[in-house]
């Protein structure tokens, strides 16, 4: 309705300008022929007929007694225009008249110009018919009523054409209202129309689909987190309560050693925790051209393992990623062999079809091929196929795959290809291109079937 009340009066106002410009131009012309006649007069080269600059012109000359001088062949036997002339020091006189030869006839846009022949004064009068906007009062009225009423119904039509039309979106926000968190499993209607609204509405229901996955996975992660959190709590608010009940006891060491084993898996969940939240966070990985055997010798070397270590492979393979992120892959990998192997592991680190690739196979249990998957799940750690789990946190294949696949790689989990029991993980990544720059810093010896790096 706003938008109405706006259209008409600017409507109006277009078409006031509109016709003045074409009236001040038609006035212009009309004057322009007027002059000239005018001109002829005082210079004395006035004739019969009155020569004019267009055929068919209306000019008529009268003298002072209203009687009919000269006349263009347009205005020939006609009587004297009945139109006012000029009066007193004015030479020129100009409007519109609609009663040029007698009331009610056709409108003239006219214009009377004095001339002074030398004996007596004259009145030069150029017409041409003119088609005002608003020519008589009756058509005014009926203009000033029907335009606004047709203005307002073209604009009711189209409000309510909109209105209709986003019917639909109105209902799709007020469904939208009423979803919280907690009722993420409701969905907006889909129009039956395959139009705009309908892909909006399919957009937004999958804009929820994976909202509601995303908040079931938080709220598992947060609840597997607890149980985490509570398990080594627990024990170590025990040993402590035991410690204080009887200070003397002749067991005070192995409760000191069980507290620090429950701390430790305290300290390794939150590391965990904040190894994720930093992936999950939008601060871009500061990538740099890494070779995979320097640092998987880095991380065999660094500390001692449960079983025996070797990293396999005599070529540096480089790859583009940060630094700290692929070390923690790969430990991640390797303490996760080592905790379940029964006598060795294998890290062996090399190329394939344009790739890096290192593969981490240990000797123990295996993984079945059904939990192969699941086992990349947070806080998912297998006891029944692999017993031997101490000091496993469950987060650390999740936050491997993560990481791999924020470098652009794949993580999987395969059989040993020599048909044997045991896990085999398989790393893939980009690899760097360009010339081989990066050597192995002195003290690192490369692996190869003659001398691979080894800690047991």
């Amino acid at each position: 309705m706003i938008t109405l009340l706006l259209v008409i009066p600017l409507y109006l106002v277009a078409m006031l300008l509109v016709t003045a410009e074409a009236q001040h131009s038609e006035e212009r012309r009309v004057a322009r022929r007027a002059r000239v006649v005018a001109e002829y007069i005082r210079d004395g080269r006035f004739g019969q007929p009155v020569v004019t600059d267009r055929a068919g012109a209306l000019v008529q000359v009268v003298d002072r007694s209203r009687h009919v001088v000269a006349a263009s062949d347009g205005m020939r036997g006609r009587p004297p225009v009945n139109f006012r002339a000029p009066e007193g020091m004015d030479t020129r006189e100009d409007g519109i008249s609609c009663e040029i030869d007698a009331p009610g006839g056709p409108c003239f846009q006219v214009v009377a110009m004095r001339a002074y022949d030398g004996r007596r004064d004259l009145i030069v009068y150029a017409l041409e018919e003119s088609h005002p906007w608003l020519p008589r009062p009756g058509v005014a009225a009926l203009s000033a009523l029907a335009i606004p009423a047709v203005t307002a119904f073209v604009g009711f039509g189209a409000w309510r054409a909109a209105g209709r039309a986003l019917r639909p979106v109105d209902v799709l926000r007020r469904n939208l209202d009423e979803i919280t968190a907690s009722d993420l499993e409701r969905r907006v209607p889909e129009p039956i129309r395959r139009d705009e609204i309908h892909a909006l509405a399919r957009s937004v229901n999958q804009t929820l689909d994976r909202l509601e996955k995303a908040v079931a996975r938080q709220r598992a992660f947060i609840s597997d987190l607890s149980h985490e959190l509570r398990s080594p709590l627990t024990g170590l608010r025990t040993e402590l309560e035991l410690a204080r009940s009887d200070p003397a006891a002749a067991g005070m060491a192995e409760s000191t050693e069980a507290m620090l084993r429950n701390a430790d898996r305290l300290e390794q969940v939150l590391d965990d925790l904040l190894a994720l939240a930093r992936l999950e966070s939008d601060q871009g990985l500061r990538k740099e051209p890494l070779d995979l055997h320097e640092i998987a010798d880095q991380e065999v070397l660094r500390r001692p393992r449960r079983t025996r270590v070797r990293v396999v492979g005599d070529a540096p393979v480089v790859v583009r990623g940060g630094r700290l992120e692929l070390a923690r892959v790969l430990t991640n990998l390797i303490d996760n062999a080592d905790r379940h192997a029964a006598t060795a592991v294998t890290v062996e680190v090399g190329e394939q079809d344009g790739q890096a690739v290192v593969e981490v196979v240990d000797d123990g249990g295996g993984i079945p091929p059904e939990d192969r998957e699941r086992v990349f799940n947070r806080f998912t750690r297998l006891a029944e196929a692999r017993h031997e789990d101490a000091g496993g946190t469950g987060l650390g294949l999740a936050i491997s795959r993560d990481i791999v696949e924020a470098h652009g790689g794949t993580l999987v989990i395969t059989d040993r290809t020599d048909g044997t029991r045991g896990a085999r993980f398989i790393l893939r990544l980009p690899k760097e291109e360009g010339p081989e720059r990066h050597r192995r810093r002195n003290g690192h010896r490369r692996g190869g079937p003659t001398g691979p790096a080894l800690r047991s």
